[in-house]
């Protein structure tokens, strides 16, 4: 599945629900109307100078100091990077995340806030992740970072609450065994009936019907569900579907989502 791509579609139109969601004693601290997402960073990896890309970063304006001695024309603006992680060890990511945290604070000058969304390990839910360079016994390097686990968190609550990302991500979260279909079914009931334009609804439904399913074979089972079912919400969803097919609204999406893949398959070989 191409994770990367649809969530950085997802999170680029939903960035202030995510911080709702997640950090929201934070909320208050950023100008979230005047975000500008920067272009696609990409890093070299030496020695073999191999180029990586981050998956989302956010320039924005703070309602505060967030680092005492920064110029006076900089003091307000942060960067917020956030990395989606899809495999099922985060080892691997935290030297990536003091790397790219690094790299995109030399690049801009600006402070730094690196987030980790995890798809497959949960950990605590939600903290701090930490990655450490050690000398013998002599630490040189601590750097933390805040994460969300996905897989820890209780998916039922969030399928009830009144964010919208929550109810779409809740398909990536724990759930009560044998009740999968019927709360996708409850969260996709819910999105379609929110008061939200074509495209952000189609955005939280298609979520729902890529992660409650968990096989293939279960997906194309749900969505076949969907088409046929006479609920006046499946319905919705499917013409919904096609309106913004129709009307040309999806290619960019899913031409992202080409692109995504492509991407992946670049890093594979790479890291192969």
């Amino acid at each position: 599945m191409d994770h990367d791509q649809r969530f950085k579609v997802l999170l680029r139109e939903f960035f202030l629900e995510f911080f709702q969601l997640f950090f929201p004693l934070w909320v208050g601290r950023f100008e979230f109307a005047r975000v500008h997402w920067l272009d696609q960073e990409l890093f070299p990896d030496p020695p073999q100078g191999q180029r990586r890309a981050v998956d989302l970063v956010a320039q924005l304006p703070t309602t505060m100091v967030p680092q005492p001695g920064q110029a006076e024309a900089e003091r307000w603006t942060v960067l917020v990077h956030i990395e989606v992680e899809a495999a099922d060890s985060v080892a691997p990511l935290r030297r990536r995340m003091y790397d790219y945290h690094y790299q995109l604070g030399q690049r801009h000058g600006f402070p730094v806030l690196s987030i980790a969304l995890y798809l497959r390990v949960g950990m605590e839910g939600s903290g701090w992740d930490v990655y450490e360079e050690f000398f013998w016994d002599h630490r040189l390097v601590r750097f933390e970072y805040p994460y969300v686990g996905l897989p820890a968190l209780e998916g039922e609550s969030y399928v009830a609450g009144e964010n919208v990302l929550g109810v779409a991500l809740a398909a990536l979260m724990r759930l009560p065994e044998g009740r999968r279909q019927e709360l996708g079914e409850i969260a996709m009931r819910r999105l379609v009936k929110w008061s939200e334009n074509d495209y952000r609804r189609f955005l939280l439904c298609e979520c729902v019907t890529a992660y409650i399913p968990r096989t293939d074979i279960e997906r194309q089972g749900f969505e076949i569900q969907l088409r046929q079912s006479n609920a006046p919400e499946a319905q919705a969803m499917v013409t919904l579907f096609e309106k913004l097919k129709r009307d040309g609204h999806l290619q960019g999406w899913q031409e992202g989502r080409q692109e995504g893949r492509q991407e992946g398959r670049q890093e594979g070989r790479q890291e192969g």
